[in-house]
């Protein structure tokens, strides 16, 4: 077996600047002269996206620009195993690592770049008292032993009282690091989830949103944790969990829904699929079927709450919907019966999609269904559970 040194490349971190520079290079060669950036050629090849103002939208503070460096900065520790405080050390899957968050973030770029799925963090909500920051940070593992109390040592070291003039400060120049280097760690199908309170609600999503992109920003969720009985003014009962992706637009393009199933709609896609098992393409037996399901079906079973979706095509088991723009006011655009050649009647409240081009496309994929003849507006269809081709096509094989 060969021995590693602390020179040998396989014991150190990823150098980030080097693989910007190389994606850089494989975008814009043209930008590059004897293997540096040409900022003004680079400028030209990116036209109006560049921001050349000297006041520009953003959340700025002191430190930032190291904080952005610090990420970059390859790290000088080394995973090290320890089988003897391990369980089934040879047969597991699963990794735990004990360390300062910010150094092993680092070590893990080099084999863990774009393969993370999910990421949950829980940083400190920067009450004031949970979270000691080293006022150097030369040797990031040298401080964290040092703040663990695992060594001692001279360093100074200051919590984040809110008297300090570096509150907000301190706590960003530490989180910030971290949020790009754990969004380097993502899929493009991967997804991150931070817990945090009010403190640093609004300055946690605006670095996510430079981090992450702003485009790429899910939510902001909600979660009831009980009542402060101890608040000074109102008793805040909540925290939050703010919910970025790597790339929205990948869930976007293949029409991922984020959503709870409703309950009961299991039950009622198992017994639709077991009908279509059983008489393939009638969707008039299989119609049938259902609402037989729902009449065998005890009052107060979960699917018994959603009997209006009593139709089904070849993407599962909907209901008629109105085209009405909810609230009103909606566009009051022309839509063609198919078989009279006239203009439908539009709804009270206008129609439900924004363009004609919208409805159209709507049209096209089966999700308008027109009355007898124009003298009524059309409906819509409302799936309970929406199939893609490949279950439906897979239920028929079976």
């Amino acid at each position: 077996m060969l021995k590693l040194t602390d020179q040998d490349a396989e014991t150190k971190s990823a150098d980030l600047i080097e693989g910007n520079i190389e994606q850089l290079k494989r975008l814009f060669p043209e930008a590059f002269t004897e293997g540096k950036v040409d900022f003004d050629v680079l400028r030209q090849l990116l036209g109006d996206a560049v921001e050349e103002r000297e006041e520009k939208y953003g959340l700025n503070w002191h430190g930032k620009r190291r904080a952005r460096q610090i990420a970059l900065t390859p790290s000088t520790g080394t995973l090290r195993p320890c089988p003897e405080d391990s369980v089934d050390w040879d047969t597991t899957q699963n990794l735990m690592i004990e360390g300062d968050n910010l150094e092993v973030l680092k070590l893990l770029q080099k084999s863990y770049a774009g393969k993370v799925k999910l990421i949950y963090i829980d940083p400190p909500y920067n009450t004031g008292k949970d979270f000691v920051y080293p006022d150097d940070f030369r040797d990031n593992v040298k401080n964290y032993l040092e703040l663990t109390g695992q060594v001692e040592g001279g360093k100074k070291v200051s919590s984040n009282s809110e008297a300090s003039g570096r509150f907000h400060t301190d706590w960003l120049n530490m989180m910030y690091p971290r949020l790009t280097l754990a969004r380097n760690l993502l899929r493009e199908d991967g997804v991150i989830f931070i817990s945090i309170d009010d403190t640093e609600f609004a300055n946690l999503k605006e670095i996510c949103c430079e981090v992450f992109g702003e485009e790429n920003f899910i939510a902001s969720l909600v979660w009831e944790k009980g009542r402060k009985n101890d608040a000074k003014l109102i008793s805040v009962g909540h925290e939050y969990m703010l919910v970025f992706a790597k790339s929205r637009s990948f869930f976007q393009e293949r029409k991922v829904k984020w959503r709870e199933a409703k309950p009961g709609a299991k039950e009622i896609l198992d017994e639709y699929l077991r009908l279509r098992k059983l008489f393939g393409n009638d969707n008039l037996a299989v119609e049938q079927g259902i609402r037989d399901f729902y009449d065998s079906l005890p009052k107060t079973h979960p699917s018994k709450k959603h009997t209006r979706y009593n139709k089904v095509d070849d993407k599962g088991v909907w209901r008629d919907d109105n085209m009405s723009w909810p609230g009103g006011g909606g566009p009051t655009y022309d839509v063609i019966h198919p078989e009279t050649g006239v203009a439908c009647v539009v709804p009270e409240g206008g129609w439900r999609y924004s363009t004609i081009e919208k409805m159209n496309e709507m049209i096209q994929h089966g999700k308008v269904v027109f009355r007898r003849d124009h003298t009524e507006p059309p409906i819509r269809k409302t799936y309970l559970v929406e199939l893609d081709d490949r279950v439906v096509s897979d239920a028929k094989r079976l």
